[in-house]
């Protein structure tokens, strides 16, 4: 009689039945969406890394004056050695990264205390004009970066180290100290107010969320003003701070635009300005070790805010209770706190474009009589001696094709982003608690922890060579599209989290019991669905993009120039008038697409914030 064993069927009917499972789950949508947006952010971030890094370690040919007897490619610890010891490391790393974090931490306490303050009177207080105040808090965000820096310049310029008197030295008659028209004082000032809008919008959410009965019962439990907003109020809006804290340091530290207007005059280097001026020579190697030290920096902020925020155990402010928020009365001083505010935001929102629109009717700089009046800037035909010949921005093509460069550089950047943005949503909410949902959640993070400079920096080390199949793209507009998505990945997927995590599975599970394909679910379902995170998420990169230098200014050509690098052009070549009517122009251009955008389902730069 024999025995027929059963045992290896048994096994073979198992394995076929894991197979079927992982074939089901690896051809599931977000799975399959997963493994793509994985390969393409490994692509567009990871490796640039590793080239960048492989840049530094590498003997190029400019290295071979320096390393005798080396060879191209060869192995060499030279820009290393070179960047971090002797004199050539402490002026070329160590002072300009000490200015660095002189001025980031500067601006961010600075934009903490304006922001932190301004959101509390338009949140907790009684003050009139809240949606007023609103609005305008965000009109920083929205001019370029080194708006208030150049408008900084037009008041304080000195003929010692400006070579022409601003408009307070042309009142007063005493020249400005060059503490307040160049190095660290205004970068500081000049920064801070700018991205003062961060904590204004972090801040202000997280009060509006906190139930001011939390503070009635201080206050019943005898605790003064003052002892209550530092052991009630002001705990709850860590997390706020830290993330107004995180953004505002970061682009702070990596900032080119300000730093470049007023510290290289006078030589105050921070390590975006040193990082341009070795990339401007084709000393790479050199330029991406200081690169590589701005993102250390910038992932050592990120790791301590997350252990400061990690360690507290609860930020719970909305209970099962009915929510109440008090406002304080501000009284007799109302009207005094009225005046400041109003003050300070024509100072921040309006001061700025009215001198530089301004100095764009000066036919000579720092000549602020009527008979220097001119138009010569805006719709001049061309003078040698205005301008080096080139004619008023209205009439010149150059300025034109940067125009058209940057709008479409951002409807592109924009509408990818915002594509991303919805399938990184999709993947990461629908995977939610898998680790690949989190692999791509962590990945798509990286590029926000990377000042742009340095970013646009890790671009020069991958595309200035073909890599497989993609020709060299350095020089090229598509260049600048690439990364200019690849550096707003964070930014889109939080908005696709954000609006996919509203759409409830069980209308997707009723599609694909009624036979829809995975692509008809989220044509028709997913996406209508989601599509003012969309909108959102296309205005918030859209504004970004327009107004973006760090990023591109290591990558632009005179055929691929923007608005943004032109500015920096005319101003190193000491054409400052031309300059702020091209800024001005740059800030009408942003105005039409928010406003064109923003028509579209309500998008606004709140909500791209995802606030």
């Amino acid at each position: 009689m024999t025995v027929t064993s059963i045992e290896p069927k048994d096994n073979k009917e198992k394995w076929l039945a894991r197979l079927r499972r992982f074939f089901r789950w690896l051809t599931s949508p977000h799975v399959v969406l997963s493994i793509i947006m994985v390969a393409v952010m490994f692509y567009l971030v990871i490796i640039p890394l590793y080239r960048m890094v492989v840049t530094t370690i590498t003997v190029a040919d400019v290295d071979l004056r320096a390393i005798r007897g080396a060879e191209v490619g060869d192995f060499t610890w030279y820009h290393w050695v070179r960047m971090l010891t002797g004199k050539i490391g402490k002026l070329m790393t160590y002072q300009p990264a000490m200015h660095s974090i002189v001025v980031a931490l500067g601006a961010t306490f600075l934009a903490l205390a304006v922001g932190g303050l301004m959101a509390w009177l338009v949140c907790r207080t009684d003050i009139p004009g809240r949606d007023t105040i609103h609005m305008l808090a965000q009109v920083p965000y929205i001019m370029p970066s080194w708006t208030i820096a150049m408008a900084w310049l037009v008041l304080f310029k000195n003929q010692k180290s400006g070579g022409t008197m601003g408009l307070l030295e042309f009142i007063t008659g005493a020249p400005t100290p060059d503490w307040l028209a160049y190095g660290p004082i205004p970068i500081i000032v000049s920064s801070g107010l700018h991205y003062y809008t961060f904590f204004f919008l972090f801040i202000a959410a997280a009060l509006l969320s906190i139930d001011s009965s939390l503070e009635e019962a201080g206050e019943l439990a005898g605790a003064g003003r003052w002892r209550i907003m530092r052991k009630i109020t002001f705990p709850l809006v860590i997390p706020a701070i830290a993330s107004g804290f995180i953004m505002t340091f970061s682009k702070a530290m990596g900032t080119f635009g300000g730093p470049n207007v007023l510290g290289v005059p006078v030589r105050y280097y921070t390590l975006s300005t040193m990082l341009r001026s070795n990339s401007s020579i084709g000393n790479y190697g050199d330029a991406f070790v200081t690169a590589i030290v701005l993102i250390l920096f910038a992932m050592v902020t990120v790791m301590l805010n997350q252990k400061i925020v990690g360690t507290r155990k609860s930020y719970e402010t909305i209970g099962g209770r009915g929510f109440m928020s008090k406002k304080t009365k501000l009284r007799n001083f109302k009207p005094i706190i009225v005046a400041i505010v109003v003050i300070f935001q024509f100072i921040i929102a309006v001061l700025p474009l009215v001198l530089l629109v301004y100095s764009t009717f000066m036919l000579r700089d720092g000549k602020w009589t009527l008979d220097n009046f001119t138009l010569a800037h805006w719709i001049g035909k061309g003078d040698l001696s205005i301008n080096s010949g080139e004619p008023g921005i209205l009439l010149n093509h150059k300025v034109w094709l940067g125009a058209w460069n940057s709008v479409r550089l951002s409807i592109l950047t924009a509408l990818f982003t915002a594509l991303f943005g919805v399938v990184l949503g999709y993947a990461i909410v629908k995977g939610r608690g898998t680790w690949l949902s989190k692999i791509v959640e962590q990945m798509s993070f990286i590029p926000y922890v990377i000042p742009g400079i340095a970013f646009g920096a890790v671009y020069i080390a991958m595309f200035t060579k073909p890599v497989g199949p993609i020709p060299a793209l350095y020089g090229t507009f598509a260049l600048l599209v690439v990364v200019s998505v690849a550096k707003h990945l964070p930014f889109s997927a939080r908005s696709g989290v954000s609006a996919m995590m509203q759409v409830s599975k069980e209308l997707e599970e009723a599609a694909m019991l009624a036979g829809a394909s995975p692509w008809r679910r989220f044509a028709r379902i997913v996406f209508p669905l989601t599509s003012t995170g969309f909108v959102s998420g296309f205005l918030l990169t859209f504004i970004t993009t327009m107004r973006e230098l760090s990023l591109i200014i290591l990558l632009v050509t005179p055929t691929t120039a923007v608005l943004a690098s032109m500015t920096m052009r005319y101003i190193e070549n000491g054409n400052d008038q031309q300059a702020n009517a091209v800024i001005i122009l740059l800030i009408v251009l942003v105005l039409i697409g928010n406003f064109i955008i923003s028509r579209f389902r309500g998008g606004s730069l709140k909500k791209g914030l995802g606030l």
